[in-house]
Formats: C-alpha cells, sequence, structure tokens
C-alpha cells in the first residue's frame, strides 16, 4: 500500500536539522484563539475520508463531535494549558475519565499509556534544547514540556504545557496526506509519538557536543608539568542534572511504546501499529545514548576531582621542597644569631664566605635531589 510505504517521510522528519528549522518557522506556539470557544482550545477540526473540513466559523468541541455523530469521521482539539473548568465540558462531552483528567490539567506527569474503556490516554514529554553559547554552572541545557493524548475511536484530544513542542507544523504536514489521516485518530497518535522521539534524538547529538566539549577540556593537559589543574566541577554537576531530566522523559516512556508496538488495541489500526515499532526501536537507542550520558558524566566528574587532587598534591610537594631548601640557610642563620662568645669561625677572615658557600653547596644538593625524584 503506498500510504504504509510513505508513512515514515510524512509523519517524521529525515534529518536534525530538519526539526531546527521546524522551530524556526513555527515559533512559539500559536494561541490565538477565537472568542466562540473555550480559551484554552487552540484548534479544532472535523476530518473526515482524511480531509479537514471546512467550516464558516471556527467550531466549538460540543459542535465538531455532533458533526462526527451525524456524518462520521473523527474531531482533533487542541489545547494549551486548560484549566479545570476550562477541560470539564470537553471531559463530559466526550466521557473521559476523572483520573485522565486530572492528570491532563494538573501536568508534571510521568510519560505513560493508560487504557480506559474507550479510549487511551498517553503522556510525553517533550525535551527542547536551549542554545547556549558556553556551558556554566547555572546554565539550562534542556526545557521540557508535555503533551497528553486522548485516543478515541472517533476524536483525538491533545493538551499541551509549557512553551516548546508546538503540533502545529505537524497538524499542518499531516493534513497534507489524506491517506494517512484517513487511517483514523491512531495515525496521529503515531505523528505525534515519532515527531517527540526525533526531538529526542536532535537533543541528545546537542547534549553529546556539551560532554565531549567538557570531557576534552577535563582531559587536556594543564601547562605546567603536563597535568591539568581541572574544570569547575559545579559545571559537570549541572550538566549531569540536564542529562537527568533527559532521562526522566526518555526511560518511562520505552514501555508504552513496546505496548503500542506489540499489543493488539482495538483504538489503534493495525497498519499504524506497526510503525510503533520504528518508534519504539528510535526510542530504546535514545535511552542507551541517555544512560551514556549519565554515566560517561560521573567518570568525567571523578576524573575531574582526582585531577585537582593530584594538582593540590603536587603543590603541595613544591611547596614542601622549597621549604626543606630554605630550612638549611634558615638553621645557619638561627645558630649564627644566637650571640653566644665562643662561636666556630667567628675570628677567622674567611668564615663568612666558607659557611655561605657551604649553605649554598647543600642548598643545590637538595634542589637536585628533589629535582631528580619529580617534587620540582
Amino acid at each position: 500500500m503506498s500510504m504504509i510505504r510513505d508513512l515514515r517521510a510524512v509523519v517524521r522528519p529525515t534529518r536534525p536539522s530538519q526539526h531546527k528549522s521546524l522551530r524556526v518557522e513555527t515559533g512559539a506556539y500559536d494561541t490565538t484563539r477565537d472568542p466562540a470557544t473555550p480559551s484554552a482550545v487552540v484548534d479544532c477540526a472535523v476530518y473526515r475520508d482524511g480531509a479537514r473540513m471546512e467550516t464558516p466559523r471556527p467550531l466549538t468541541p460540543q459542535e465538531a463531535m455532533r458533526q462526527v455523530r451525524r456524518d462520521g469521521g473523527f474531531v482533533w482539539i487542541g489545547l494549551h494549558e486548560p484549566t479545570e473548568a476550562e477541560f470539564a465540558g470537553i471531559a463530559s462531552e466526550f466521557g473521559l475519565h476523572p483520573l485522565a483528567v486530572e492528570d491532563a490539567v494538573q501536568a508534571h506527569q510521568r510519560p505513560k499509556l493508560e487504557r480506559y474503556d474507550d479510549s487511551l490516554f498517553t503522556v510525553f514529554k517533550t525535551i527542547h534544547y536551549v542554545e547556549h553559547d558556553q556551558l556554566t554552572a547555572n546554565s539550562e541545557v534542556v526545557e521540557t514540556g508535555e503533551v497528553m493524548c486522548f485516543t478515541g475511536r472517533d476524536f483525538f484530544i491533545t493538551v499541551r504545557h509549557g512553551g516548546q513542542g508546538s503540533l502545529r507544523a505537524l497538524r499542518h504536514r499531516l493534513q497534507d496526506d489524506p491517506e494517512l489521516l484517513a487511517k483514523g485518530p491512531s495515525a496521529v497518535l503515531h505523528a505525534i509519538a515519532d515527531h517527540v522521539v526525533d526531538g529526542y534524538i536532535a537533543v541528545a547529538d546537542a547534549v553529546q557536543d556539551d560532554i565531549d566539549e567538557v570531557e576534552t577540556e577535563v582531559f587536556t593537559p594543564g601547562r605546567r608539568g603536563g597535568v591539568s589543574r581541572g574544570v569547575d566541577s559545579a559545571r559537570i554537576y549541572q550538566l549531569k542534572r540536564e542529562v537527568l531530566e533527559f532521562k526522566r522523559a526518555v526511560s518511562p516512556l520505552l514501555r508504552p511504546m513496546q505496548l503500542l508496538s506489540e499489543r493488539p488495541m482495538r483504538l489503534v489500526d493495525p497498519d499504524i501499529q506497526k510503525y510503533f515499532r520504528d518508534v519504539a526501536d528510535h526510542l530504546a537507542r535514545v535511552q542507551e545514548q541517555v544512560v551514556g550520558f549519565d554515566e560517561l558524566l560521573n567518570s568525567i566528574l571523578q576524573a575531574n576531582l582526582a585531577q585537582a587532587s593530584v594538582a593540590q598534591n603536587e603543590d603541595m610537594r613544591k611547596i614542601t621542597s622549597w621549604a626543606a631548601i630554605i630550612a638549611v640557610p634558615t638553621m645557619v642563620c638561627g645558630v649564627y644569631g644566637m650571640n653566644f662568645t665562643y662561636m666556630p669561625e667567628t675570628h677567622w677572615r674567611y668564615g663568612y664566605p666558607v659557611i655561605m658557600g657551604i649553605t649554598m653547596v647543600i642548598c643545590l644538593g637538595i634542589h637536585r635531589t628533589l629535582k631528580r625524584n619529580g617534587w620540582l
């Protein structure tokens, strides 16, 4: 089937650079809202036979659902940070489970997949890489948001939280492929899952560059003695915290994607379900990267602390060595400064230069010995 062959190209960008261009083109989420609809509704449309039904004015969710029940198709409603009151009417109209509604309104949920009688509730965490000129102890590397999806037989509802992860461009891209949209709400669910995971891949590549930069700084030999003086540990720790935030978004999502790809579900078209395997495979690869990032940063942090300790020990050895050298003339001067009547060589004409010469020879001997042993 031609639609299935072209599915991946339609719903998933092929290169990480396309993610960057997507952010440039779409900018912030389109929060233009029609006065006739609840304030949280960003877009509401009816799709029939893969095409968006044009209407003289924006539809309310209730009007859109009445059209679907009368003429067929499905409705796709997009909301942005709805309040409990704004979401109550939609939840009642579509028969959404109260627990899922509570999670959708409150946000800050763990990625998951929950099945109810007539719907699926899926939570995705979106990740956006925050561009920065230089990594500091206070740099924000990743910014998270949430996309929550209600998938029913004849409806698809997305609830977004956060300023990133716009679905506007994705909606337009899907509308350009009627064959895909004709598969129903499960096709939209797959497209969103694939879009989110592709975002993970792009962010993982960018975070890898930051880790490489820190690793290079830590293991670059220093100018003195070939020993690195280390870098600010707070920078490494901050990057580790950001990677942990990334990990919290990726790891819990792996099981839901496996369920969608392996377990038959009434609300997921069999043709679409096959392609969840591709999403799960990409997600597993990203998870391996993120786990590797965490372990690598642990090693870098330990190596940095070890290098700082070695540098401190080197400094202490040098200080101790010079103290040992200085101790010789200090002792000699101390002996001859005690003002006893009978001091050795005090009345000899060459006593002073001889004592100074002996002191200098002893100091040079100690310096040479310490130098040969690597203390100086």
